[in-house]
């Protein structure tokens, strides 16, 4: 994640199978501060760039920026629900855009010719 989003990913702390993500219904993850939520294990999360991009997204350009907030993003979702609202439209935006990339950073190299 560090060559997309730089040093500070490699700061984000990813907590596997946690209770907290499993309290926000069917979501995969959630986030907060600096931290990535996984309903279940690590190996899912990381083998799901789409899921990674997303979720790496919220919390370095959101979370860290100060535009994403507890109560913001409650009147958000209030507001325009959970597909519609701005949060969620910014990820899968910068998603879109730079999954190409993610799955060429993923994909393994071949090995040198000898």
């Amino acid at each position: 994640m560090c060559e997309i989003f730089g040093q500070a990913a490699c700061e984000v702390r990813v907590v596997p199978n946690s209770l907290y993500a499993r309290l926000h219904g069917r979501a995969d993850a959630t986030t907060r501060r600096n931290v990535i939520y996984l309903r279940g294990p690590l190996q899912s999360f990381l083998a799901d760039p789409e899921l990674m991009l997303h979720e790496y997204f919220h919390v370095l350009h959101q979370w860290r920026s100060g535009r994403l907030t507890l109560l913001r993003y409650v009147l958000e979702w209030l507001r325009r629900g959970y597909w519609n609202n701005r949060f969620e439209r910014e990820a899968r935006a910068f998603t879109a855009t730079h999954l190409h990339r993610m799955h060429a950073l993923l994909a393994p190299r071949s090995a040198p010719a000898a």
